[in-house]
């Protein structure tokens, strides 16, 4: 059962103004799936779900391919290559002219991680990246450049549906508003996350691993530091466009690459599919714990939901 249409117009909660999208504006889409041919971090599912995605997107949701840009590493043309500069490059068509009510996709299937946080925005300490095919030689790319590429110039009232179907991707679009699966936002659990670090510092300690006693240190201490500055996050990271990200697993967790039905697939985007595809009138509460209960069981990895502004999540979920 779906939840009610998103409300016109400017909404306010706690003194922030957003505005949801009507959904009657353009349609456009980037797909990306990387399966690292050949190299030691091979994939097997990630191209199948970017062929996945876009057929879905232009079945069952309207969107045209000639609005569609999908970037996967089996294509010869050197511009549909998953590079770093491209991946930047079709960020930036993606959301280029964006328009209230526009609606936007981005779905990535590939390696993600982290790198040291170097301006105090993530309450572990650690940004979020993915990997594109080149990154030995280019770089990743991280959290904040995604942010700054794909949310911040969005315009109030245009959606950007995010899909990242990678490890450690919980926030990695660096939206504020993370919900749970009862829909309420989640605050940073000092107290367990704090248990949680001291725990583990000692058992790196007794094992003579020095190195992860001092990271585990130095993440209560950035955990402690974020505490204090969750305001200021929420100033610079808010957005009062319509973005929504899902992800594939916690920060601190893994995104598994599986096998469903003799089909390779991540299974975040496989679980997405077919939960659409079985009732495609979904709440974005709904959405969230029907992903997780099909794959619960099969993986230990627990997908996200996180938004750039305070989100009703009885809403109808629509792309």
């Amino acid at each position: 059962m779906s939840g009610p249409m998103p409300p016109s117009g400017m909404q306010m909660q706690n003194g922030v103004q957003w505005q949801y999208s009507n959904n009657s504006g353009r349609r456009k889409a980037l797909l990306i799936g990387i399966n690292y041919y050949g190299s030691r971090n091979q994939l097997n599912g990630c191209v199948n779900d970017a062929h996945a995605m876009a057929s879905f997107l232009s079945n069952d949701h309207g969107y045209r391919q000639e609005d569609m840009v999908v970037l996967t590493d089996d294509q010869r043309n050197p511009r549909s290559v998953p590079t770093r500069q491209n991946m930047l490059d079709a960020m930036r068509w993606l959301v280029s002219g964006a328009q209230p009510n526009d609606c936007l996709v981005f779905h990535y299937s590939g390696h993600g991680g982290t790198t040291p946080d170097l301006d105090g925005d993530e309450d572990d300490g650690y940004d979020e990246v993915i990997y594109p095919v080149d990154f030995e030689v280019a770089g990743q790319i991280v959290d904040d450049e995604m942010h700054e590429i794909m949310v911040r110039p969005l315009p109030p009232g245009c959606r950007l549906t995010a899909f990242f179907d990678s490890c450690h991707s919980g926030t990695a679009l660096d939206l504020p508003y993370v919900y749970s699966t009862k829909g309420v936002v989640k605050e940073p659990n000092m107290l367990a996350e704090s248990g949680k670090g001291v725990l583990n510092a000692f058992m790196s300690y007794e094992s003579g691993d020095m190195s992860g006693a001092f990271n585990s240190v130095k993440g209560l201490f950035n955990r402690a530091k974020f505490s204090g500055n969750r305001d200021r996050v929420i100033q610079e990271k808010f957005s009062p466009a319509d973005v929504i990200s899902f992800s594939g697993c916690r920060d601190d967790q893994t995104s598994a690459d599986a096998s469903e039905g003799g089909v390779s697939a991540g299974a975040m985007s496989y679980s997405f599919l077919e939960v659409m595809g079985r009732d495609p009138n979904q709440s974005y509460i709904s959405l969230l714990n029907n992903v997780r209960a099909i794959m619960q069981g099969k993986f230990q990895q627990k997908p996200q939901l996180s938004c750039s502004h305070p989100l009703d999540m009885n809403l109808q979920f629509i792309l």
